[in-house]
């Protein structure tokens, strides 16, 4: 049997209508650097979908580019960006904010969600302290949507981040690279409530059943001056940027990026009820395409021979806390071949 993959859900090319667009205008000559028509109508259709007529829309061509660039673009350089000690941007993203210059303050959270609470006393507590001249300020809040740990921010847990970032007077940023499979899992949520509440986020296209690419939502026009060069200064501008616009304006077209999502959520939705049938042990009860489970590390010596999982933390010094992620192109079939595995 060959090898399963469950480690990301990027494993797969791309979803099978995008693959059809890119083949059927291979030949086409269109300008660059997101002048075309592809690019513009997928402007107007993510605008509509996050009901933000004014909203500024920009193609960049993976997360870490996209993170490293929007938060050096909101930044000034005596500032830095406050995340989770578990967010993305603080752990697995190799220094890329700190090497633009900007330090990356970390809050303990729960479950992968940051509370409102912890932020608005951590912004209190800068804004009393005598000395802060002496100090990096404050200047951004950084969130994911869905999290580390596959949990989601509630319209309210959003809505209560969102006015703490507007009273001490910060933009928040919110880092969507599994957005499909948050809004899948969590009807509550509109991408309308996303955009309503963050001032720049970004829709993940990598992950969610593009070739590549992310799309990112400025809500506040003139928030990000000179957009353009900057995502330029950070290589991350796609010459070619009409394969972005043309992959984006397919997810939007008859709710395409959703169904995507939705898929994924049923298979992990299936793998939990499978998982927990075998009596596995899940670490957290995560509502997405993230799933957690404690094994024994003599366990996965045998699994890893079999199925590609990502490890995450260690448990205790015989077991580890592991992940398996479903993604758009998931199975069964393919779930039901890991669970035979366990």
């Amino acid at each position: 049997m060959a090898v399963l993959h469950f480690e990301s859900d990027y494993m797969e090319g791309a979803a099978p209508q995008i693959l059809e667009r890119l083949n059927e205008i291979n030949l086409d000559k269109n300008p660059g650097y997101g002048s075309d028509a592809y690019c513009k109508s997928a402007v107007e259709k993510i605008r509509q979908a996050c009901k933000c007529p004014e909203a500024e829309v920009n193609f960049l061509v993976g997360g870490t580019q996209t993170n490293a660039t929007v938060i050096a673009s909101l930044l000034k350089p005596w500032q830095g960006v406050v995340a989770l000690e578990t967010g993305h941007i603080a752990v697995h993203e190799a220094g890329a904010i700190e090497a633009t210059g900007h330090k990356v303050f970390t809050l303990k959270g729960t479950d992968g969600k940051m509370s409102s609470d912890d932020l608005n006393k951590f912004l209190t507590t800068f804004e009393k302290d005598e000395n802060n001249s002496h100090m990096i300020e404050p200047g951004l809040v950084y969130i994911s949507y869905p999290t580390e740990y596959g949990s989601v921010y509630t319209k309210e847990e959003l809505k209560c981040i969102h006015n703490v970032c507007t009273k001490h007077k910060i933009p928040l940023y919110l880092d969507g690279a599994r957005m499909a499979y948050g809004l899948a899992a969590q009807k509550d949520v509109k991408l309308s409530d996303i955009a309503k509440y963050c001032d720049v986020f970004y829709i993940g296209g990598t992950k969610c059943g593009a070739l590549f690419g992310e799309a990112v939502v400025c809500t506040k026009p003139g928030l990000l001056p000179h957009f353009f060069t900057q995502i330029k200064q950070h290589g991350a501008l796609l010459a070619k940027g009409w394969l972005l616009g043309l992959q984006f304006d397919t997810l939007f077209t008859d709710d395409l990026y959703y169904k995507l999502g939705e898929n994924a959520i049923k298979m992990a939705e299936y793998l939990k009820k499978c998982m927990k049938e075998k009596g596995v042990q899940f670490y957290n009860d995560s509502i997405t395409n993230q799933q957690f489970f404690v094994m024994s590390d003599e366990k996965l010596k045998t699994l890893g021979k079999k199925a590609v999982y990502s490890f995450w933390e260690k448990y205790d010094e015989s077991y580890s806390v592991i992940r398996f992620a479903t993604s758009w192109a998931t199975t069964k079939a393919d779930v039901d071949k890991l669970v035979a595995l366990i």
